[in-house]
């Protein structure tokens, strides 16, 4: 009933923009905090960025100052603006939602992944 539907994702060259976005497709809940991840060969899953749904944001390390999270919740979804890449961004980009119903706990939901691949 409830997927993440993720898009955006190709090849790009060096110092290239790409934007990715998320869209929460269902009906019956409220959407808390929506953040990216990413996944390279080998490498552990890790966390990109995350927003809120007051529109805080937190960001790794690698990607302050060239990559931007932003949402629209009447569109129910979040984005990714990636600026000035670089071929260690090379990953499979996961969208994730926290999910909430009444008298329910949180629901966590993740993309089904779109890769990014940055040529040098």
């Amino acid at each position: 009933q409830v997927r993440l539907v993720e898009s955006g994702g190709g090849l790009v060259q060096a110092g290239g923009s790409l934007r990715l976005s998320c869209e929460v497709f269902g009906s019956g809940f409220n959407i808390n905090d929506m953040g990216w991840y990413r996944q390279a060969p080998g490498k552990q899953r890790e966390l990109v960025a995350r927003i809120t749904n007051g529109g805080s944001t937190n960001y790794a390390d690698s990607v302050k100052g060239r990559f931007t999270i932003s949402r629209d919740n009447a569109k129910k979804t979040v984005y990714l603006q990636m600026n000035s890449l670089k071929p260690e961004d090379t990953a499979v980009y996961y969208c994730n939602a926290h999910l909430s119903r009444l008298y329910r706990p949180d629901l966590d939901y993740w993309g089904q992944g779109t890769q990014v691949t940055v040529s040098s």
